[in-house]
């Protein structure tokens, strides 16, 4: 009897996932964290139209959702100012990742990207077959300038940049990253993913041509909308690149329940008003926190803060386990020197309030 043939790329892998999620965490503690606030979820949860919408939409989840996205797509792209045939949509930005890493890179194909960016685009490189070419953060940013020079060195596939950042929370201005796609090598594409980008000041969006061949741009409903689970996600590009998507997406990947749920959150411009709000105060709370356990947070465009715990990243992970015994849920960068901050995710009171009270003893604790 044999087992599987698996392709020799395969049987190269590592047997891994980029992330641990807290359910298989407290699987192996044998109890729920007091605080989840490790995975840049919005706790604050989505809007109440969204909700409602989803709700009503459950009724109908024996149907398919829509293959073509077609209600969505057109709100979409009134909201940016295009065309429905410069958006498609997916399971969250992760899928949508692996779907355009599938499109455009075989074995031995290079990637670029800086060291310790977000792993799962990685992940989907690696698994595809793709050459990972890494430049390091500069002053805990990506650095566009160093990730252009290494393009027009190696010429790659694909050119990887988050703006704003995870897991650092920096963000450039949207008219440098314009500066960078002006400056995409010929035959290279920019994925310019904006996963945070609704809760980052003004000025951090790019102003970019939709049309834009150099570059694909990709949003999710996880953040700014609190629907993680919903798992809606979209990118912005050509409409040839677009178009692509047809060839190789799973045309039945989105749920009615996302689909409605999504419509409904879009058009909720007052929640969303409230909720970049709600989310700067709780970055101010995290802030607040840090310094008062004498740890210094960095400035966020995000819906967390990485939080410098003032050593090496070796004292940094004995804090986040001494805070995971105490039933607190953080996540850590995992590349030096971004690795001695954690990362704390924005959420309501309580669960600021839990993790307030248990710093100060995981810190003594790590020490």
């Amino acid at each position: 009897m044999t087992g599987p043939r698996y392709t020799p790329l395969v049987e190269t892998l590592p047997a891994t996932v980029p992330f641990v999620g807290p359910e298989a965490q407290e699987r192996r503690m044998g109890h729920p964290f007091t605080a989840r606030l490790g995975a840049n979820e919005n706790g604050f949860g989505p809007s109440p139209k969204a909700i409602a919408a989803m709700a009503a939409a459950a009724g109908t989840a024996w149907m398919y959702g829509d293959p073509e996205n077609h209600d969505l797509k057109q709100a979409l792209a009134a909201h940016h100012g295009c065309r429905p045939e410069n958006i498609v949509v997916g399971e969250g930005i992760d899928g949508l990742l692996g779907y355009l890493v599938r499109m455009l890179v075989a074995e031995g194909d290079a990637v670029v990207t800086s060291l310790g960016a977000y792993p799962t685009f990685n992940f989907h490189v690696s698994g595809f077959g793709g050459v990972l070419h890494r430049v390091p953060y500069k002053n805990d940013h990506e650095d566009p300038e160093a990730l252009i020079a290494l393009a027009r060195q190696v010429g790659p596939k694909l050119i990887y940049i988050a703006n704003p950042d995870n897991p650092m929370g920096s963000a450039h201005p949207g008219a440098e990253i314009a500066r960078m796609v002006a400056q995409v090598p010929q035959g290279s594409l920019l994925v310019l993913d904006e996963a945070y980008v609704e809760l980052a000041p003004e000025g951090t969006e790019a102003p970019l041509d939709p049309d834009d061949a150099r570059v694909i741009r990709m949003r999710t409903f996880s953040k700014a909308h609190g629907m993680a689970g919903a798992r809606v996600g979209y990118a912005i590009g050509a409409a040839p690149l677009i178009a692509a998507f047809d060839k190789v997406r799973n045309h039945f990947g989105m749920s009615r329940i996302g689909q409605a749920g999504a419509l409904a959150a879009l058009g909720d411009t007052t929640w969303a008003a409230y909720m970049r709000r709600l989310i700067a105060a709780s970055r101010d709370r995290i802030a607040a926190i840090a310094r008062e356990n004498g740890l210094a947070p960095l400035p966020s465009a995000t819906n967390f803060v990485a939080i410098d715990c003032g050593a090496d990243g070796a004292f940094a992970r004995r804090v986040l386990e001494e805070l995971a015994a105490a039933g607190i849920f953080v996540r850590m960068p995992g590349v030096a020197p971004q690795d001695r901050c954690i990362r704390v995710s924005c959420g309501p009171e309580p669960e600021m309030a839990a993790f307030a009270a248990a710093l100060p003893g995981a810190l003594a604790r790590a020490r």
